[in-house]
């Protein structure tokens, strides 16, 4: 066995990452895969495994199905390693935006059930936002965090809010906001110095304060769903930092939504604890990329198809 429990992380990905035909060699190879999306079929009322496996990217894509879709191909291969190598429990977990969902899943903090209606939940919610209040994100490459606060600062009115929403790595930030904040930063970030500012294909500006107009929503969703201490470590998104209690998660959930990722600071969080190695347990390995810009010295895996699990032993 490749890992070691004291010095090995899980981290769960976020949108971004599915693509058509998720989990389904996976869902082949291993029974307790395929009783996850059969579970998690009779949970929603409707097959959204087939969606995953067999759908069109634009269903795919749209975020009610990618972020019940991410959670339930991380989940499926959470449950699928804990089968294959019990005695491994990861050092610490930490997820991407709705990535956190899946790694508080994993860490024990609700069942697979609350876990996924509150990932569905906030699918429907986001998406509402930006029907209501349509906005904005874009790439910036380049830039420092402290230069693109500055910018940001610089870019928006009172009525018109821009911020950073990702710090995903060194080099690579996403911002959020109305659209023509949005703009304004991505002008000005060019003239700070950014090399690239690329908009996002998206009309949901995430962890910004166009999420204002669901957060209570959100708030009651999440209430109302049984948390319990996690297991596991969880290195939560809105301050990098552990989330040991139930009230402690159920906090960082809700503020997230409006609040930035601090994917950066929640690797060095995890280095910091004598984490090298992180494990990318669902869809694609996107987050290895950005742990090999975080943390160049760590060693990274990914976890989603039967050949990744063979590549552990």
């Amino acid at each position: 066995m490749k890992l070691n429990s004291q010095t090995t992380a899980f981290i769960f990905p976020g949108q971004g990452s599915q693509t058509v035909g998720m989990g389904k060699e996976l869902v082949e190879a291993y029974p307790i895969a395929k009783q996850t999306f059969d579970e998690a079929d009779s949970i929603l009322g409707f097959s959204l495994s087939n969606l995953m496996i067999n759908g069109s990217a634009d269903e795919l894509n749209d975020t009610v199905n990618t972020q019940p879709a991410l959670f339930i191909h991380s989940i499926a291969s959470y449950r699928t390693f804990s089968l294959l190598f019990p005695d491994l429990i990861p050092a610490s977990v930490a997820g991407h935006s709705l990535g956190e969902l899946s790694a508080l899943c994993a860490a024990g903090a609700f069942s697979f059930e609350d876990g996924l209606r509150l990932v569905r939940k906030r699918g429907e919610l986001m998406k509402r936002a930006g029907e209501l209040n349509p906005g904005g994100m874009a790439a910036i490459l380049g830039l420092d965090i402290p230069t693109l606060d500055k910018v940001c600062a610089e870019a928006s009115t009172e009525n018109e809010l821009v911020q950073v929403a990702n710090d995903n790595c060194p080099g690579q930030v996403v911002i959020s906001g109305a659209k023509p904040a949005v703009e304004r930063a991505m002008t000005l970030a060019k003239s700070a110095g950014a090399k690239r500012a690329l908009p996002l294909a998206v009309s949901i500006a995430a962890h910004s304060p166009l999420m204002d107009s669901i957060q209570a929503e959100w708030n009651q969703a999440v209430d109302n769903a049984e948390f319990v201490n996690p297991s596991i470590p969880v290195v939560g998104n809105v301050f990098a930092s552990i989330l040991k209690s139930a009230d402690e998660c159920r906090t960082d959930v809700k503020s997230q939504m409006q609040s930035r990722v601090k994917w950066t600071d929640s690797i060095k969080k995890m280095s910091e604890m004598g984490i090298n190695t992180f494990v990318e347990v669902g869809t694609g390995t996107v987050l290895g990329g950005l742990v090999k810009r975080i943390a160049p010295e760590a060693t990274n895996y990914p976890l989603g198809n039967p050949q990744d699990f063979s590549a552990l032993e």
